[in-house]
């Protein structure tokens, strides 16, 4: 996660707070800009547009997440360690909750914008796996960040709604999507391959993992 700085912040906050306001359409980059304090020239030195800005945001999201990530577990499952980082990354939302909607909602009826969101939203989930310790390198890695974005879509479908102070039904959509999605990927697993644990040695007693690619 690079180059993420204050005005990377301080923008795509704007961002949330005018579409909760004014909705996707009425968010544009005079409004942005007067939002965030700045002005529309600093905006086009950093954003080519106002879908960079969303893009943006996605990524300082990740970034929220990945600092309050600690060392995977080896005692907690994959799906575990995956409901743990999908609720923080719903935490991470929750400021933005009525900006992220709004957002959401407009991006949605234009299917060449929400196409072109795809990427960001498949490079979130890629940090995502590897924040719980599942390699998202390589093909196989890609595959298993577009499940896990069905697994993310399904959920959010959920928080779209939820209200409840404890986000209950979101967790249990979450819960019911990974359930799922382990289910596939325990049959695909033979031509896929499972995420790589340290295994035992026979005659050392100790294993050893390659580090995925960076």
């Amino acid at each position: 996660m690079d180059g993420i700085d204050a005005f990377d912040r301080d923008v795509t906050a704007a961002l949330m707070r005018v579409a909760a306001r004014e909705g996707w359409s009425g968010a544009t980059l005079p409004r942005i800009a007067a939002e965030a304090g700045t002005t529309l020239a600093a905006l086009r030195a950093r954003f080519a547009d106002r879908a960079a800005i969303l893009d943006r945001f996605v990524a300082v999201i990740d970034a929220a997440v990945l600092a309050g990530t600690m060392p995977p577990n080896d005692a907690d499952t994959p799906k575990d360690r995956l409901f743990d980082v999908l609720m923080r990354r719903f935490d991470a939302l929750a400021p933005h909750r009525a900006g992220v909607l709004a957002c959401w909602q407009g991006v949605r009826r234009d299917p060449v914008a929400l196409a072109c969101r795809v990427p960001a939203a498949l490079t979130a989930m890629r940090w995502m796996l590897e924040a719980a310790g599942i390699p998202a390198t390589g093909p196989v890695g890609m595959l298993r960040a577009k499940g896990l974005l069905a697994v993310w879509v399904a959920a959010f479908r959920a928080w779209e709604t939820d209200e409840s102070p404890d986000l209950a039904p979101t967790m249990a959509a979450l819960d019911t999507a990974l359930t799922r999605a382990e289910s596939l990927a325990e049959a695909l697993e033979p031509l896929l391959g499972r995420p790589s644990r340290p295994q035992p040695d026979a005659a050392s007693g100790a294993g050893s993992e390659p580090d995925p690619a960076a």
